[in-house]
């Protein structure tokens, strides 16, 4: 017999304490009351985030070198990242080698540092290209292979050391490697994103995957009926994607139209307006699906948020979530010329 659940439950399964009763097995039920708080939380944490980033990124725009307070920020998140993907994995049954993926994950963001000392000016040689510093590219690629084929070697080395018995020794291995790659890789392209193409390049990524965000909840909430994945994100709707990439859209209209003509430089312009439609379809989709891995993660092990060190949204993973994922779709955006020039 199949059991219908209350129309209060459907628009209240936001994950708090597990719903005992028998109406709805794996669904949440959040009282109104931890709702309010939940939201009041999320608004003031929220308000301060945007502020500092917002500080922290005038700051960088101002700095002679680029990256100077930002490096350290992605920094700090890639460590803080690290170790909830370490939490959900061991959550999991998996032992990947935690001191190696910190290692290698810190290794990964510094590796950046290469391209600022190039695009500086500072790290010969000079070579251009389409306007854009070929050398710089080139050095970059060099350094951040070179940090990711180090840290996957620090890994294995690292597993061979401590192995006593057969079973599980793969496991942690793919796992270790996982967690350099959904991290300290992504990371990685979102700090290019800021050295590349200036503080508009990071801005135009962060509005347009933020706002698909804000787009998939409120579409959602509101007239949301039909469930996206309903296993893996009971909450998620079709109608709150298409209202996410709706609003990506308009962010990434919004963003290149205002934002970018006041903040980048000469050797980026903000292109043709189909363009910047395009990168809002595709970095909102990268983000949903970010969202979606995420989630996945978290399903897998049965918690409801990475972390509980910030009120209102979780831990630092389920900030980025999102952003992780879409990253690299955003600076293929800007490097293949289909935004800027």
């Amino acid at each position: 017999m199949k059991i219908s659940v209350p129309k209060i439950l459907r628009r209240q399964r936001l994950f708090s304490r597990p719903f005992r009763g028998p109406l709805a097995p794996g669904y949440f039920y959040l009282p109104s009351y931890e709702y309010k708080t939940m939201l009041r939380w999320r608004l003031i944490f929220g308000t301060l985030f945007i502020a500092a980033l917002v500080a922290l990124c005038w700051l960088d725009n101002r700095a002679s070198v680029p990256g100077l307070w930002l490096l350290p920020l992605a920094v700090v998140a890639a460590v803080l990242a690290t170790k909830e993907t370490l939490d959900l994995a061991a959550r999991a049954g998996l032992r990947p080698l935690g001191w190696a993926v910190y290692l290698g994950n810190i290794l990964l963001v510094l590796s950046n540092a290469a391209a600022i000392l190039q695009w500086s000016n500072r790290w010969p040689p000079d070579w251009q290209m389409s306007g854009m510093l070929y050398g710089t590219t080139c050095l970059w690629t060099l350094s951040l292979l070179s940090a990711l084929g180090f840290s996957v070697l620090l890994i294995v080395f690292g597993e061979m050391c401590r192995y006593r018995q057969p079973g599980g020794n793969t496991a942690n291995l793919a796992s270790g490697v996982f967690a350099l790659i959904y991290v300290g890789l992504m990371m990685s392209f979102a700090v290019q994103l800021r050295i590349f193409w200036g503080i508009a390049g990071l801005a135009t990524w962060v509005i347009v995957v933020k706002m698909g965000d804000t787009g998939a909840y409120t579409v959602g909430r509101l007239i949301g009926r039909h469930k996206m994945a309903p296993a893996i994100s009971p909450g998620k709707t079709i109608e709150g994607a298409f209202g996410a990439v709706i609003f990506s859209c308009f962010g990434a209209w919004a963003a290149f139209r205002w934002l970018v003509p006041l903040t980048i430089s000469e050797s980026a312009a903000a292109g043709p307006w189909w363009g910047w439609i395009v990168f809002g379809i595709l970095v909102g989709l990268a983000g949903m699906a970010g969202d979606l891995a995420e989630s996945l993660l978290k399903r897998d092990v049965g918690v409801k948020d990475s972390s509980t060190w910030m009120p209102g949204f979780g831990g630092v993973l389920d900030i980025l979530d999102s952003l992780l994922l879409s990253a690299p779709v955003a600076w293929f955006c800007w490097a293949s010329g289909l935004v800027g020039r």
